[in-house]
């Protein structure tokens, strides 16, 4: 993954990010919550610092559960970030939100525990 300088933006372009730094890390989310929230099988995270990340336009938020909160866009909906108490210094940006997909690589694979079983992913990335 590129070490800095990353850049995405929602569905329609009114909100758009850009990072100042590497990201802390990434990976695959297979956890309910993100499930519904993506209607996807899994959504896909890199993890930085919440200072790192500049935002031109302010998404909407929704605290999603007790000490979580995920931003989209109020115009198109395309989910943004998801920010939680136990990461409180962190921003987790959507991977399928960067202008450059390509440039995503995950670590891993986080809440395996609850995946879907017909989504099989084979990729050898380890499971947590």
């Amino acid at each position: 993954m590129a070490e800095e300088g990353l850049r995405g933006r929602c569905l329609c372009g009114a909100i758009r990010w850009e990072t100042t730094a590497p990201p802390r890390w990434s990976a695959h989310c297979h956890c309910e919550s993100c499930r519904r929230a993506t209607s996807a099988p899994f959504t896909s995270f890199i993890g930085f610092a919440t200072e790192d990340v500049i935002w031109a336009g302010t998404p909407a938020a929704y605290a999603s559960s007790p000490g979580v909160t995920r931003g989209f866009c109020a115009i198109c909906g395309s989910p943004l970030y998801y920010k939680g108490e136990r990461w409180a210094d962190e921003t987790h940006l959507y991977a399928a939100t960067l202008d450059d997909p390509s440039l995503y690589q995950p670590d891993g694979h986080a809440y395996w525990a609850e995946h879907v079983p017909w989504a099989d992913i084979n990729d050898g990335l380890p499971r947590r």
